[in-house]
């Protein structure tokens, strides 16, 4: 027999762990400071009000109501309506008020009474206690007093039948689950929240370490603080392999390359063009957007590097009106820094303007500079959630990548996304009696036949032309490139 659950309302978080928080048990949502504990908590109690009709009451043993009552009015949680139809409840619990010692005794009979209380005046269903650690610094002493005590808060709550979440501070991201070692004990079901720092970049992930009795998606999901939804998992378990291969090409934009892809790119394809600074990347992204005006298909470009002006003028150069494209409704152009959000807030801001704008393609100029932003880890998830999410909303995907030397060579970035692309476009230099010249070859190819030799590849006013084939070199993809004998 399954474990009922009680869905949370927050979509990605009732998916890793199969269906919400055990119905009637209590939860420990363990995690360092900052760590976004008492938001997790009160995003629960919120979603339940909004989209269940589920009452709730919110205990503070740290912060003062007026002050947690201010910070999640920012969430645009009517919380000060709810309180007055009674389907929000403080509890000030704060110890100097609540805790009552008689000769070296610790006891809560108090605040369990007013707990109980507050959960049968409103019938709440829903029960968020913040942060129980905070009895443990004043009455450290009384250890096994405390643990008893909250043995018993924890019966009363199982006994009202709420579906309750207990928070608790850590002090390591990856050490012993609680500060005292203490609070895990008190519950069947246990949740990790982390804000990790590596190499100056912080990371938020989400980890459900146990579920007593049930099932749920194992290892930690990033996740992101949005504004307007609080809490946003990114469930890298819901990524999963089920997307629909298309046979519809489009085309690349410039015809001498759909012939070397045997036709265009595939529908709903991810695609990479790989090349060092100068080399014509951003030129062939301009040609895959300008390609949309063949089925008047709709593009969005995200550029981290250039502003939009310069992509206009740069396009302009190359006989591509970006501006026009933009007035038909066909384009859209959002250029940003990356470090001004992290992967998980742009992976976000991306699913948003799809939802609205409806793209049928998109480029990214470049990954490499997104890459700055995050853990090699970090990154590597992100492409994997963005290439899953663009294949299940049969979105055709351009992205550039910067290679670290101007003849060849590989990068971190383009380590971690050829794995899971269609096809690989590789743009080098070659030196040539004294002479840069550049080069295009298709390096692969999923799912059709393509052209396998290297061919010249020049830029003029006119755009991208590629031209034959290099005759009588070898070593050009690595660097080196060497002439060779001709019998």
């Amino acid at each position: 027999m399954n474990l009922q659950k009680l869905e949370t309302g927050n979509a990605s978080f009732d998916h890793i762990s199969h269906g919400g928080l055990p119905l009637g048990r209590t939860t420990l949502v363990a995690g360092s400071s900052g760590s976004a504990k008492t938001l997790f908590g009160a995003q629960f109690l919120a979603l339940g009000i909004q989209l269940f009709d589920q009452p709730g009451v919110f205990v503070t043993f740290e912060e003062q109501v007026d002050d947690i009552r201010k910070h999640l009015r920012s969430f645009h949680w009517d919380i000060d309506t709810w309180e007055q139809e009674g389907k929000w409840i403080f509890v000030d619990a704060a110890p100097k008020e609540e805790i009552i010692i008689a000769v070296g005794d610790f006891d809560l009979s108090a605040f369990r009474i007013r707990l109980e209380r507050a959960i049968m005046k409103c019938k709440a269903q829903r029960v968020v206690i913040d942060s129980i650690g905070s009895i443990f610094t004043q009455f450290h002493e009384e250890e096994h007093s405390i643990r008893r005590e909250l043995i018993q808060v924890a019966l009363t709550l199982s006994r009202l039948g709420a579906t309750s979440i207990i928070t608790a501070e850590r002090l390591e991201e990856y050490g012993k689950i609680t500060r005292f070692g203490v609070e895990e004990f008190l519950t069947d079901n246990v949740v990790i929240l982390r804000n990790v720092l590596h190499n100056e970049k912080r990371r938020r992930t989400i980890e459900i370490l146990k579920f007593r009795g049930s099932d749920h998606e194992k290892g930690e999901n990033p996740f992101t603080i949005n504004p307007e939804k609080a809490i946003v998992i990114i469930p890298l378990s819901a990524m999963i392999l089920k997307h629909t291969s298309s046979n519809e090409r489009v085309t690349s934009g410039i015809p001498a390359l759909d012939k070397m892809i045997d036709g265009g790119f595939y529908k709903g394809s991810i695609n990479l063009v790989s090349g060092a600074i100068g080399a014509g990347k951003t030129l062939l992204v301009a040609n895959f957007i300008n390609g949309i005006r063949e089925n008047k298909e709709r593009c969005l470009l995200m550029a981290f590097e250039e502003s939009n002006e310069q992509l206009y003028r740069n396009a302009s150069g190359w006989g591509i009106d970006f501006k026009e494209l933009e007035d038909l409704g066909l384009l859209k152009v959002i250029c940003v820094y990356p470090e001004i959000s992290s992967l998980e807030d742009h992976f976000i801001n991306i699913q948003e303007i799809v939802k609205t704008f409806k793209p049928d393609r998109i480029a990214i100029d470049s990954l490499s500079a997104l890459s700055r932003t995050s853990s090699d880890k970090g990154f590597r998830e992100f492409i994997i959630a963005f290439t899953a999410y663009l294949k299940h909303e049969e979105i055709t995907g351009l992205f550039t990548s910067n290679t670290p030397l101007l003849a060849g060579g590989t990068s971190d970035t383009e380590g971690n996304i050829s794995p899971i692309t269609d096809s690989i476009i590789l743009l080098r230099y070659v030196e040539m009696s004294g002479e840069m010249q550049r080069s295009i070859a298709v390096l692969k190819m999923r799912g059709s036949k393509h052209d396998s030799s290297i061919r010249k590849f020049t830029i003029s006013d006119e755009g991208a032309n590629i031209g034959k084939h290099f005759e009588g070199i070898s070593g050009i993809l690595t660097g080196n490139p060497m002439l060779i004998k001709l019998e």
